[in-house]
């Protein structure tokens, strides 16, 4: 009898995790197909917006940060898409971030204390 029960307990557990998987699946599915494509690329040194750029533009540019100019990321705008080609921050997150194209879209480099965003202006 208590073999049986336990067994029901761990189906009905298993039945629940598949559900809730099932429905991230589905919420993650669906906010990625409605994510639209951004139009401008912003860059934020510490809080405050410093550049804008076309993502249409094809670019390659050096952003400077720092009280001495001892910062420097690399900030690449290429096809349609947004990356950080190089940093001499200590961890480099940021170069390791995936390029971004959609709105709201970000990589962030906490050293340097940059935003690079996507936005979509009307």
């Amino acid at each position: 009898m208590l073999k049986s029960d336990s067994l029901k307990k761990v189906k009905n557990d298993l039945i629940l995790v598949c559900v809730i998987l099932s429905l991230s699946l589905v919420g993650f599915i669906i906010f990625k197909l409605t994510m639209k494509d951004g139009n401008l690329v912003s860059v934020s040194i510490n809080g405050d917006e410093k550049y804008k750029y076309s993502i249409t533009d094809n670019l390659e540019t050096d952003i400077i940060t720092g009280d001495d100019d001892e910062n420097t990321n690399t900030l690449v705008i290429k096809d349609g898409e947004v990356y950080i080609k190089s940093a001499n921050c200590p961890d480099k997150i940021c170069v390791g971030h995936r390029p971004i194209s959609k709105d709201g879209e970000t990589i962030v480099c906490l050293p340097h204390k940059i935003v690079v965003s996507v936005t979509e202006e009307k």
